[in-house]
């Protein structure tokens, strides 16, 4: 099967599976889609990360990493008046950062160096817990028994965990809550792993500054960001870099 022939990410992930090489695959498909029109490239940059997601070793690893972070699509009252991402953004708040924002939360699955695993983008007017739960219900099949997923306080829920529990047959963790008796303590020094992936997002992929003014041009170019990380993290395993997520290499 040719890149070109890939049209949904299941296809995707059997050509990239069937290859045996993951560069050539990946470089054949990121030329697949530059020459499409980028705004209708959204599955195809979903699947090339998965693909690249696969092929790196941590990938077996039993610890995934859940959480949240605002993509803001504009700016003053005006912008969101005119805006054709009307009725599909909305207004949240970042308490990392105590501001309002008007766009999408990007919630994201990844391993513990980063890459990503699974995502979307949701409105912020919808719960962290509900979110998360129809992600991994559509997305199942990247979870496997036995894992153990860490997020913050916002998913505290005892459907989201029974969920995660007894459908998944995986394990959510987070830090305790000041209103509960102690069940897994603080993890300060770990949730930083995935601020830290949020941040080189953020910084040197400019997550927060896409551009994009259409809903399937906000899908397309936030997945591209991914797509650079992912991409970024699987040659580093490939080369040994010991910085797995550092993308000092290609940040000229």
């Amino acid at each position: 099967m040719h890149a070109a022939d890939c049209h949904e990410p299941g296809d995707a992930v059997l050509a990239f599976d069937a290859a045996g090489t993951g560069a050539v695959f990946v470089i054949g498909m990121l030329l697949y889609i530059i020459g499409r029109q980028f705004r209708a490239a959204g599955p195809l940059i979903a699947a090339a990360i998965t693909a690249l997601a696969r092929d790196t070793q941590s990938w077996h690893e039993i610890l995934r990493l859940l959480d949240s972070t605002p993509v803001p699509c504009g700016a003053s009252r005006e912008t969101v008046k005119r805006s054709a991402l009307a009725g599909q953004a909305g207004y949240g708040y970042c308490a990392s950062h105590s501001r309002f924002f008007w766009g999408f939360r990007l919630y994201l699955i990844s391993t513990p160096e980063g890459m990503p695993v699974i995502w979307a983008l949701a409105n912020p007017k919808h719960g962290e817990r509900e979110v998360a739960q129809a992600l991994l219900e559509a997305d199942h099949r990247l979870i496997r028994q036995g894992q153990v997923i860490l997020g913050d306080k916002g998913f505290a829920g005892r459907d989201l965990e029974r969920f995660i529990t007894e459908d998944l047959g995986a394990h959510l963790i987070r830090p305790d809550r000041k209103d509960e008796k102690p069940r897994f303590g603080r993890f300060g020094g770990i949730r930083q792993w995935i601020e830290s992936v949020f941040d080189s997002l953020k910084g040197q992929l400019g997550l927060e500054h896409h551009g994009a003014r259409t809903l399937e041009s906000v899908y397309a170019r936030v997945g591209s960001k991914l797509l650079a990380l992912a991409a970024g993290i699987w040659n580093n395993w490939k080369t040994g870099a010991p910085n797995k997520r550092s993308p000092i290499a290609y940040d000229h």
